[in-house]
């Protein structure tokens, strides 16, 4: 039996917390921390520019830039160790990916604020699946309606798939952790419409 949906409505939430073995995913934590090109992420907020402590990398099928918070990151080509990992991510999902969100986050103290991954540019209702390697951070989410919240403490080597109107109806944040001390990187996996 497959894992359950933790949303109580408005949308799928489903969470693997053992979709990498530990070792293995030491391994890959260390490959994409050592052979990623990391950049400080740049956005604009209330019309200022943000440079984040957080960094960032964009990868995704040739030409499919991704602008979001008035920034536009261009596509890198797939490494082969992305491309690994997304075709095991594509067979539990039963979804195919074109792009992938890269985030690192140094320690606890950086943070990700209520958002939706809801730009134009993504496939509406489409799946997003997001793969942890590092420390433990939790992962809340909030209903835009209700303001009802759900939490997930996401483990190494994890995948969380968001589906259906999960972006519409419930926002989503990484909160501060002051007692993690190590860092974490994620890999969201989107399916981007083609230009």
């Amino acid at each position: 039996m497959g894992p359950i949906n933790l949303l109580p409505y408005d949308g799928q939430l489903f969470y693997y917390p053992d979709f990498y073995p530990q070792a293995e995913a030491t391994l890959l934590y260390q490959e994409l921390l050592n052979n990623i090109p990391w950049q400080h992420d740049e956005v604009i907020i209330f019309g200022k520019k943000i440079i984040t402590k957080r960094k960032m990398a964009w990868y995704a099928a040739p030409g499919l830039d991704y602008t979001y918070s008035g920034s536009t990151k261009t596509a890198l080509p797939f490494t082969q160790a992305l491309l690994q990992i997304k075709t095991e991510v594509e067979k539990v999902s039963g979804a195919e990916f074109n792009s992938c969100l890269l985030n690192f986050y140094h320690d606890g103290q950086e943070a990700m604020g209520w958002h939706s991954d809801n730009e134009n540019t993504l496939e509406k209702n489409g799946i997003i699946a997001a793969v942890s390697f590092g420390a433990e951070r939790r992962f809340v989410f909030r209903h835009r309606g209700t303001k009802e919240k759900k939490e997930i403490l996401l483990e190494k080597g994890s995948l969380v798939l968001m589906s259906g109107i999960i972006q519409e109806q419930w926002q989503h944040a990484i909160p501060k952790m002051a007692t993690v001390k190590t860092p974490r990187i994620s890999l969201t996996f989107r399916q981007m419409k083609a230009n």
